[in-house]
C-alpha cells in the first residue's frame, strides 16, 4: 500500500503537540527523528543500548512524519497542521521553521523498518523495557521487564521523559501503591508501576488511539487485572469520584504525567486534590524552558519539591503533597 508521507522539520520542544496535530489530523502513523550523535560520551551504567545511527539533524530540532492514506486531502491537512503549528507560539512553544514536504512511501518503509533500531533498554536498576520482536533473558532476579509494542503511540522509554519518569518511579513506588497515569501514551508508565508493585493503576489519555495501544501493551504484559485504561482526563475522573467502575480509590499515594509542561500547568490543582496526604506527584515532559514555571505553580499549589531530574534537555519533577 502506498502513503504519502507529510515531514515537519520542527524542534525537540514541539515535538509531542505536532505529533498530537498528525493523529487528530488522521495519520494513520506517525515517526519521530530527532538529533543522534553517537560520538557524545552517554551513561552506559545499566547497559544501555544505543544503536541508533547518528544523522544530520542540528541539535535541538526533529523531524516529524505523518502517513496519510491515499484519498486523503493532503493540501487540507497540510493547511491545518501549519495553522496549528503557528499557534504554538501563542504558548511559547518555539516550532523552528516548521518546513513542510511531502512525498509517496509504501508501507514497508516506515512500519517496520524502525523496529531494527529498538532495542532490549535497561532503564532503571530494576526495569528494563523489551520489544515484543525481541528476545532478551533478565540479568538479575530483581530485574522487571516492560513487554512493548509502542505501535503508533508514543513511548518507548527511549525518550528521555519517559525514562525519566521510569527512574523516579522506581525510587517512589511502594508495594500496595494505587497510581494515577495522566496521559499514558503506549501505557508504558502504567506497566512499569505494576512492575515496580502498584497494586492498582488508573491509566489516562484523550487520544483513542493511545487507549487502545496502552490496552494491547496491558494484555501483553498480563496486568489487565491491576490495570484500567480510560479515555478520559483527569478532571473528569474526579467530577465521578463516586463512580464504582474507576478502579482505584480515591486519593491515591501516586500521580505521574508525561505531558507537555503546558498541559500540567493547567491541571495541577487537580493532582492535588486527587492526591492523598504525603502523596507524590511525577511531573515530566517539561523542556528546559518551562522548568522554573512549573515549580513555581507546584509550589503555590502546596506541594514541596523532593526531586529534580534532568536528562539532556528535560525536567522531571517529584512533588510531595504537604
Amino acid at each position: 500500500m502506498i502513503w504519502k508521507e507529510i515531514t515537519i522539520h520542527t524542534t525537540e520542544e514541539a515535538v509531542e503537540m505536532i505529533s498530537n496535530f498528525l493523529h487528530e489530523a488522521g495519520a494513520g502513523g506517525v515517526t519521530i527523528e530527532e538529533h543522534v550523535d553517537n560520538s557524545k560520551p552517554r551513561d552506559t551504567s545499566l547497559g544501555q543500548w544505543f544503536e541508533i545511527p547518528p544523522n544530520d539533524i542540528p541539535e535541538g530540532e526533529a523531524k516529524i512524519s505523518g502517513y496519510f492514506p491515499e484519498g486523503t486531502d493532503i493540501e487540507a491537512v497540510i493547511a491545518e497542521i501549519k495553522e496549528r503549528t503557528e499557534e504554538l507560539k501563542e504558548f511559547n512553544i518555539n516550532p523552528g521553521d516548521a518546513t513542510i514536504s511531502v512525498r509517496d512511501v509504501h508501507e514497508d518503509d516506515w512500519a517496520n523498518n524502525w523496529k531494527q533500531y529498538f532495542k532490549p533498554l535497561r532503564v532503571s536498576k530494576r526495569l528494563t523495557i523489551k520489544p515484543t520482536w525481541e528476545e532478551y533473558t533478565p540479568e538479575t532476579a530483581e530485574e522487571k521487564i516492560i513487554e512493548l509494542d509502542p505501535g503508533m503511540a508514543f513511548g518507548t522509554g527511549t525518550h528521555p521523559t519517559t525514562s525519566l519518569c521510569l527512574r523516579t518511579l522506581e525510587g517512589v513506588i511502594q508495594e500496595g501503591d494505587e497510581v494515577i497515569d495522566v496521559g499514558t501514551g503506549s501505557g508504558i508508565l502504567a506497566i512499569g508501576a505494576c512492575q515496580l508493585g502498584a497494586s492498582r493503576v488508573l491509566a489516562l489519555d484523550l487520544d483513542p488511539v493511545a487507549v487502545s495501544s496502552a490496552k494491547e501493551n496491558t494484555k501483553l504484559n498480563r496486568l489487565e487485572d491491576r490495570i484500567e485504561v480510560v479515555e478520559s482526563d483527569l478532571l473528569s475522573v474526579l467530577k465521578n469520584n463516586g463512580d464504582s467502575s474507576v478502579s482505584v480509590t480515591l486519593p491515591v499515594r501516586v500521580v505521574v504525567a508525561n505531558i507537555l509542561a503546558e498541559i500540567i500547568l493547567l491541571f495541577i490543582e487537580d493532582v492535588y486534590q486527587a492526591l492523598q496526604a504525603g502523596g507524590y506527584y511525577i511531573a515530566s515532559g517539561i523542556y528546559k524552558n518551562k522548568e522554573q514555571a512549573v515549580k513555581e505553580a507546584l509550589l503555590a499549589a502546596g506541594f514541596e519539591i523532593v526531586n529534580t531530574a534532568r536528562e539532556e534537555d528535560w525536567v522531571a519533577f517529584v512533588a510531595r503533597k504537604r
